[in-house]
């Protein structure tokens, strides 16, 4: 294991399988892994729990004072999320949950509120950090910058699998028609939208399969750091 401390960003659309092959890399780079978007699904779970428009900025804001956001990481690697020290893991990956996130990230006292959290990490250890502003915005400075994508076709037949193997299945067509509702409003926002960063790699995993874009993945790593 290297001692070397280092910072990954990994930015990209939704289903494009930042989450997945991040913490794959994590595992074999033996780095922490922090999924950014699960810290926001968070909020969007705390929102929609007390019946909250997750555009109503003056709610949401309101409410960010009662939430304490926990994250802890398990022995396989996996990042356990919690509220107000309730284990909210599974609840946070319901589809519903998806666009409550979207539209909570778009807020920029929400963004605030969380910054600090995820800067920590960085500080702390060498992380792999996904979502869609870890390289503009919170880790501006990262040693590594990735821009993950992949077309949206693709993206939302990988989704729909996972619906389905999640036991919450959905038309392909429905899947497909959120995907490009989400990339609209991560595209469009007026806080931190999804762009790809200044000096990002772009990978399209397009015709990739797992293994493919994980090894993908992992050389870039590498080559930009030096292991």
């Amino acid at each position: 294991m290297t001692e070397k401390r280092y910072a990954v960003a990994v930015d990209g659309p939704s289903g494009a399988g930042k989450s997945t092959l991040a913490k794959a890399a994590a595992k074999e780079l033996r780095i922490t892994y922090v999924d950014t978007g699960a810290i926001y699904r968070v909020i969007g779970v705390a929102a929609r729990r007390r019946g909250i428009e997750p555009t109503d900025a003056a709610a949401v804001t309101a409410l960010l004072p009662e939430l304490a956001v926990g994250l802890a990481h398990i022995a396989d690697g996996l990042q356990r999320m919690y509220l107000n020290g309730e284990d909210v893991t599974d609840e946070i990956r319901l589809p519903e949950i998806s666009m409550y996130a979207s539209a909570v990230s778009a807020l920029a006292p929400v963004r605030a509120y969380l910054l600090d959290m995820q800067r920590r990490f960085a500080r702390e250890r060498s992380v792999i950090m996904d979502g869609r502003d870890i390289g503009t915005v919170v880790l501006p400075d990262a040693d590594v910058k990735i821009f993950l994508t992949a077309d949206a076709a693709e993206r939302a037949r990988r989704r729909w699998l996972e619906l389905e193997q999640r036991g919450t299945p959905k038309p392909y067509d429905a899947v497909l028609a959120e995907l490009k509702e989400r990339d609209w409003q991560d595209e469009h926002r007026d806080i931190s939208p999804l762009v790809r960063a200044e000096g990002a790699v772009l990978l399209d995993t397009t015709g990739l399969d797992f293994a493919q874009s994980c090894a993908l993945l992992l050389k870039t790593i590498r080559e930009k750091v030096g292991l």
